[in-house]
């Protein structure tokens, strides 16, 4: 089971809030086991119908796990291009679907089977 830091859920809900109606994403790093963390692309491009970021431009952090970025309509389901990147990049990934709570919140593996987490 993933375990996820409060604040940074609280933190990542108002981003993507404030990034609303255009897309947020950026990378998860983790810490002893709790996902703490995110860590913005400074290669990053959001939009409405999608966000780019890229991995090759993070620092080398063995601690980066995974992703997180948000769907703005109210359904957390992974598209065909989002089960790509997931496939490429990290071990769990979170879709945030509008209008932004943290039980709008899913992981999914990089085989996009649903994860359970743990707020903590």
């Amino acid at each position: 089971m993933l375990r996820i830091d409060r604040e940074l859920i609280e933190f990542i809900c108002q981003t993507v809030k404030n990034m609303h109606p255009d897309e947020f994403a950026s990378f998860l790093r983790e810490e002893k086991g709790v996902i703490k963390e995110i860590i913005f692309s400074p290669v990053a491009f959001f939009g409405k119908t999608g966000s780019i970021i890229d991995w090759n431009s993070l620092p080398l952090d063995r601690n980066i796990k995974g992703t997180v970025h948000s769907h703005p309509i109210p359904d957390s389901s992974p598209s065909k291009e989002d089960l790509y990147f997931f496939s490429k990049f990290g071990k769990y990934h979170g879709i945030i679907a509008f209008p932004y709570l943290p039980e709008t919140l899913v992981f999914y593996s990089s085989t996009g089977e649903i994860l359970r987490h743990e707020i903590i």
